[in-house]
């Protein structure tokens, strides 16, 4: 250990710097205890000895110094550990040595921009309470923020001035550290250079951005006007020496405590989403501050949890960013669950009009990745026929296939040909096997006419006035029920004969690949089919839906199981009966028909 860290160890409190993150209680002469950081339990196990400076916990076994705990809690290396107690020991640093000449100028320069955003913040915080904020500090109300929060998050407003920030700062930095400092735009001149530097941020509200550590690194900003010439509602500050956005989570330096405490983080889309949430007591909860969720965010976040709740806003750009940040965090591992608030509601609009006993009521029943995955490709692509099936699964397997271990990726493709409805063993094994070797989509084949098609396309194409029975039984069961024929090849082309009139049948199907199928069973046709053989597709057809629909109620069943719901669970199995009664119906009435 260097001096330095000795001279940190020796001055430092254990107990102190430990009662910074969790709740501890005297228990002896030299004793504290409290509840593990590390690991989940409700008696009390873990131990801080006073005097000796060191912990230990009798639960899960970790135990060390002042500088382990705060390694471990922090996810930061031994050099960073010193650094941050030797910070809040309000012990001075050491002189930091530098490679070169141009690594200590990068530090200097870090470290005036880090003081140009206190500062900037500072007076954001001031321009809030004056007058001119007035218009600032009513927007802010409406919200839903109080005093108590607004300085919380530090929140600010930029007046419409082009230059009292810039009047502010000038005196304390160069014009270059300026304009690398986000903070400042110019004007390129007619040679060629920039012109002077003029704020960047005006006639907005100020919401600063932070590191993990708490520094201030950069700003969203957003306008209180409206019309066209107003610009985007929010703007955030450039890319800077201190500022990446794909290495910023919104919050993470307020929420990480929590967020180890409670096991998960809770993402969701919007800053302002983010606050009114933390205000309201969920502090696990983080941000992608007007960003796609990156990769290195999801590594960040992994150093804190490896549990993860998305409740992005439910319109259709939300979805698609959840579905990304929900790829992303599959890739690092990441247990993902997801929530859907209803009536379309943001989480900032949602605990305001709902409460937040409401909103805790929708995380606890945010639903697995899967689960909501499979639902989303049945809606993307409706409907029973195996090209939209085909079109789900591939839109499900670039998921499948980011899940690390094997059996999940198996137990996904099962789940979803279940709940899509794959009743083909074909697509089935297509699925599965796409899903355990990790592929991107399962190819869409042409189909190949089953035998019941072949009869009802050649029963509607007939023009013998003596078959007129048969077309019409035909087209009645096609008209009436067309969620029995949805999943055949042909259903488009059957529905388009259901409608001819004296019309030739290759005329009346217009849509050249289902023109084709037609084809293929009038090529084969010996003679016209019999009404037993057209009964007895149409049976055939009815049998096959609601044996799949069995296959839906059965999994219903076993999911309300898995929840608990008792009258989503007596429902359903009354819903099972009737379909079993209605089967074996449908089989008694086969010999005597056949």
């Amino acid at each position: 250990m260097s001096d330095f860290a000795q001279t940190v160890k020796q001055q430092a409190d254990i107990v102190k710097i430990v009662e910074g993150y969790i709740r501890l209680r005297k228990a002896g002469a030299t004793n504290f205890t409290g509840l593990c950081p590390f690991h989940k339990e409700k008696s009390p196990s873990f131990n801080v000895h006073a005097v000796r400076q060191f912990f230990h916990c009798f639960g899960c076994g970790v135990s060390g110094d002042v500088f382990t705990f705060v390694g471990k809690m922090e996810n930061v290396t031994f050099p960073e550990a010193v650094r941050m107690v030797a910070q809040r020991c309000g012990i001075p640093l050491p002189k930091q040595e530098f490679s070169s000449p141009e690594r200590a100028a990068e530090a200097r320069q870090r470290a005036k921009l880090l003081e140009l955003h206190e500062l900037a913040t500072s007076w954001f915080e001031e321009q809030l309470g004056s007058p001119a904020g007035t218009g600032a500090r009513e927007y802010l109300a409406g919200r839903g923020l109080s005093d108590g929060g607004i300085r919380k998050f530090r929140i600010g407003f930029a007046p419409d001035s082009f230059s009292g920030l810039r009047d502010r700062l000038s005196g304390l930095a160069d014009a270059e550290t300026l304009r690398a400092s986000g903070l400042f735009s110019s004007k390129e001149q007619g040679d060629g250079s920039q012109g002077p530097l003029y704020d960047r941020f005006r006639k907005r509200v100020m919401f600063p951005i932070a590191n993990e550590g708490g520094r201030i690194i950069a700003f969203t900003a957003r306008t209180l006007e409206t019309g066209e010439k107003v610009g985007a509602k929010y703007i955030n500050s450039p890319e800077t020496p201190l500022y990446v956005k794909g290495q910023v989570l919104f919050n993470l330096d307020k929420a990480k405590t929590a967020i180890r405490q409670a096991g998960f983080a809770l993402l969701v889309e919007g800053q302002m989403d983010c606050i009114s949430v933390f205000l309201r007591g969920i502090q696990n909860v983080i941000a992608t501050s007007g960003t796609a969720f990156t990769e290195q965010q999801a590594a960040i976040l992994k150093r804190h949890t490896s549990n993860a709740v998305v409740n992005f806003d439910p319109d259709s750009a939300g979805a698609n960013a959840a579905e990304k940040s929900i790829a992303l965090l599959t890739e690092e591992g990441f247990s993902i669950r997801i929530v859907t608030l209803e009536d379309g509601l943001d989480p900032d609009r949602y605990v305001r009009e709902r409460g937040m006993e409401a909103y805790m009521g929708a995380i606890r029943g945010a639903r697995p990745q899967a689960e909501y995955l499979i639902e989303r490709a049945r809606q993307q692509f409706p409907g029973a026929s195996a090209e939209q099936k085909v079109k789900a699964m591939n839109f499900l397997l670039p998921h499948i296939r980011r899940m690390p271990e094997m059996l999940a990726r198996e137990q996904f493709a099962q789940d979803a040909a279940q709940k899509l409805g794959i009743d083909s063993a074909v697509l089935r094994e297509e699925l599965r096997q796409a899903a355990l070797r990790r592929r991107e989509r399962v190819e869409e084949k042409p189909r190949v006419l089953t035998e019941v098609e072949r009869v009802l396309l050649r029963a509607l194409a007939g023009t013998d006035p003596a078959y007129a029975p048969v077309r019409r039984a035909a087209a009645e069961a096609i008209t009436g029920q067309p969620v029995w024929f949805e999943h055949l090849a042909s259903f488009a082309g059957l529905q388009a004969l259901t409608q001819r009139q004296a019309q030739d049948p290759m005329e009346a199907v217009e849509d050249e690949a289902q023109r084709g199928l037609l084809a293929e069973a009038l090529l084969g046709e010996t003679r016209p089919p019999e009404p037993a053989e057209v009964q007895g597709a149409l049976q055939e057809i009815e049998e096959r839906w609601i044996e799949a629909r069995l296959r839906e109620a059965r999994a219903a069943i076993a999911e309300a199981e898995r929840r608990g719901d008792a009258a989503e669970l007596a429902a359903l199995t009354q819903k099972k009966l009737e379909l079993d009664r209605a089967l074996r119906l449908i089989q008694k009435r086969r010999p005597e028909e056949r």
